[in-house]
Parts: C-alpha cells; sequence; structure tokens
C-alpha cells in the first residue's frame, strides 16, 4: 500500500480498456489471443532455429534471435493482462502490478530501440566493409553489444518508473488505458509534471531518438554504398538483406516515436491508447513473419530442424 497524499492512499487503479462494449470485447479478445499465440509461436520458432542451426550462426542472426527474445518478453507485459481484462467487468491493477507492468513494458520497449539500431550497424558493417565483417563482428562483441542493449533498457526503464510512480496520484484511480503506460499515469497526477516530461525527454529521448538517428545514419551510407555498386544484381542483393530489418525499424519507430516524444498537451488519450498495439503487440508478432519471409536461409533451417 502507498502512500500518495495527506488523505488518499491507493492500492490499485482501474483500467478503461480499449472499449467498454461487452460484444466488441469478445471479438477482441479472440484476435488479441491469436495474435498473442502467433506471436509466441513465430518468435519461439525463431529462437529455436538459430540456437540449433549450424548456418544460422552470423552476427544477423545472433542478433535475430536476441531480438525474438525480447519480442516475446514486450508483448508478455501487456496481452495476458488485455486478454484477462477483456473477459472482466472490472478491469483492475493492483499498484505494485501496474509498477512491474510499467516497467517491463519501457524496459523491453527501450531494449528493442537500442537492439534495431544494433542491427542497422551490422547492416552497414556487412555492405560497407564486407572484408572486414568477419574481423569487426566478433562474436564477443556481439555478446557485449545485446547485454549493453539490456542494460540501457532496464535502466532507462527504471528512471522513468521511479519519476512516474514518484507522483501522488490524487485525481483519479483510472487510467484511461488498456495497461500501465507513462502518459495517461500523468494526468492522474495533482502535481506540476514537468520534471516527468524531462526525463521522458532527455532519458526517453536519448534511447528512442538516440536509435533512430543511429539506424537512420547507418542506411544512408548504405544506400550511398549500394548506388555506387556497378551490377544492378549487387545493387538488389545488398538491399534484399536490409530491406527487413528497414519494414521493421519503420514500423516500430514510427509509432513509438508519436506516442513519447511529444509535449503533453498534444496527448489525445482516447487515441493514443490504441498507438501502443501496433508497436508492442502487432510488431512483434510480424517480426519473424518480416525477417523469414524470403528468407532462403531461414527456410531452409526451418525444414532441417522440424523435419
Amino acid at each position: 500500500m502507498e502512500y500518495v497524499n495527506q488523505t488518499t492512499w491507493v492500492t490499485e487503479f482501474t483500467l478503461l480498456g480499449l472499449t467498454n462494449n461487452s460484444m466488441v470485447e469478445l471479438i477482441l479478445f479472440g484476435f488479441f489471443l491469436v495474435v498473442y499465440i502467433v506471436t509466441l509461436l513465430g518468435n519461439s520458432l525463431m529462437v529455436i532455429i538459430i540456437t540449433f542451426s549450424s548456418t544460422l550462426q552470423s552476427p544477423m542472426y545472433v542478433f535475430l534471435r536476441g531480438l525474438s527474445i525480447v519480442d516475446i518478453c514486450f508483448t508478455s507485459s501487456t496481452v495476458p493482462k488485455l486478454l484477462l481484462d477483456f473477459l472482466s467487468k472490472v478491469k483492475r491493477i493492483s499498484f505494485h502490478g501496474c509498477v512491474a507492468q510499467l516497467y517491463s513494458f519501457i524496459s523491453f520497449g527501450g531494449i528493442e530501440c537500442v537492439l534495431l539500431a544494433v542491427m542497422a550497424g551490422d547492416r552497414y558493417v556487412a555492405i560497407c566493409m564486407p572484408l572486414r565483417y568477419t574481423e569487426i563482428m566478433s562474436r564477443k562483441l556481439c555478446i557485449v553489444l545485446i547485454v549493453t542493449c539490456w542494460i540501457i533498457g532496464l535502466v532507462n526503464s527504471l528512471a522513468h518508473t521511479v519519476f512516474t510512480f514518484h507522483l501522488p496520484f490524487c485525481k483519479s484511480k483510472v487510467i484511461n488505458h488498456f495497461f500501465c503506460d507513462i502518459p495517461p499515469l500523468l494526468s492522474l497526477s495533482c502535481e506540476d509534471t514537468k520534471i516527468n516530461e524531462l526525463v521522458v525527454y532527455i532519458a526517453g529521448g536519448s534511447v528512442i531518438l538516440g536509435s533512430f538517428i543511429i539506424t537512420i545514419l547507418s542506411y544512408i551510407l548504405i544506400v550511398t554504398t549500394i548506388l555506387k555498386m556497378r551490377t544492378s544484381s549487387g545493387r538488389l542483393k545488398a538491399f534484399s538483406t536490409c530491406a527487413s530489418h528497414l519494414t521493421v525499424v519503420i514500423l516500430f519507430f514510427g509509432t513509438i516515436v508519436f506516442t513519447y516524444i511529444r509535449p503533453t498537451s498534444t496527448y489525445s488519450l482516447d487515441q493514443d491508447r490504441v498507438v501502443p498495439v501496433l508497436y508492442g503487440i502487432i510488431t512483434p508478432m510480424l517480426n519473424p513473419i518480416i525477417y523469414s519471409f524470403r528468407n532462403k536461409e531461414v527456410h531452409v533451417a526451418i525444414k532441417k530442424v522440424i523435419f
């Protein structure tokens, strides 16, 4: 039980969810259950085949396995509770459950941001410095980069979580969202949230925009190198190795930047509670599909592992 101000004790919050229509909730329950199962199966399959396939041991696949693990954790931070709430009349979450959900969601979202930037760097080295690729992208460096992604994501989330739940929530106990997220929680505080917004811009902005800028710069250099290639077949092959990652980057960063890197005054909580569905639930389901759709190496590895 957490002390909020001189007269109010908050032990739980109420979530408004995505809709208050019981029929729509049943339809959404079926939809998100399928999405969650596909996400778990798709990403688990990627982890298994990359781990046990001798042909998928390059740095690109090491990072892809890490991305699949993060996606499983990322979507699991919200979807199980969301599915339960679709079947509940009152959507309650305990104070400590809210803290845990916010911390895990922001953590895995941050880890994915940095990991996507690392994967862009890997593609840059592979295309722009192919002769030194194996030397530069050693297994030791890959492990260090993955661990760094986790450290950045966990520390960044800790800052957001501490500053968010340090606020007194005395306006209401009702969160206008389907999970505990920063914008709707800030709207419940009766204190000035400028410091919290500053933390979002500095800490969150450093992770999100920093990762995005690194990714963009990597692709500028990649495109420049591809355009200098003499043969069209060489350009096509080089571009095809980046197409999957670029698609994921656009889907993920586009929605996450829209949600967090803007002033609180521009938030529309009724609309913004739908946006996290895209980067927090749909994108983790699509990632293994996008990366394996036209990847012959993955197709062959799946056949070998399964059959």
